[in-house]
């Protein structure tokens, strides 16, 4: 139980990253975003290698690895590649481009729900108990950090930002924001010839 509090606590760590970023505090960002990522994951790995397993059907693991693989990709293209990543994460103070296209026209968080289907495929994969109960409470962690930031931090980061709450759903997809996601992802990807 002792892994899941340490990966609860790191969320404060992401909690204050948006603040330092948003005081302006020179390199305080950027340790703050290094100490959630380093922890959590020490906290998630600790979580998944514990000895205590629940049954499941073995021919589930194969449902779960390709879950993994995919949501995996989606994490990282929706929170490292698809946003200005110096501005984001390296530099001090806080990026000026509010990104509304690609997977930010589905929902405003898109990493929420790829988080979400991240933990669905560990779970699936370790069949760890102790992330049964860690899984729920991180995934709460991450929706009331995005209800955070959706509320205080944002619109006082990103001119634009009061217009595109109400363009685009904030977690859970529309028909409309489906499709805007699929056309603007469509444009970006296809290469003229």
């Amino acid at each position: 139980m002792g892994y899941v509090l340490l990966g609860s606590m790191a969320f404060l760590f992401a909690f204050s990253f948006d603040l330092a970023a948003l005081k302006g505090i020179a390199h305080l960002k950027q340790a703050l975003g290094l100490a959630f990522t380093l922890l959590f994951s020490f906290a998630l790995l600790m979580v998944c290698l514990q000895a205590e397993r629940f049954p499941l059907p073995n021919w589930l693991s194969w449902v779960g690895w390709p879950l993994l693989v995919v949501s995996t990709c989606l994490l990282v293209y929706s929170i490292f590649l698809e946003i200005p990543f110096k501005q984001t994460y390296a530099m001090d103070g806080v990026g000026d481009k509010l990104v509304k296209t690609g997977t930010y026209a589905l929902v405003r968080h898109p990493g929420v729900l790829w988080f979400g289907l991240f933990l669905l495929a560990l779970i699936v994969i370790s069949r760890s108990k102790l992330l049964l109960i860690a899984a729920p409470l991180w995934f709460s962690l991450d929706v009331l950090w995005v209800w955070i930031q959706d509320c205080f931090y944002f619109p006082r980061m990103f001119p634009g930002y009061e217009q595109y709450k109400r363009e685009t759903p904030m977690l859970i997809p529309t028909r409309e924001s489906i499709v805007k996601c699929v056309k603007t992802l469509r444009k970006d990807w296809v290469v003229p010839l």
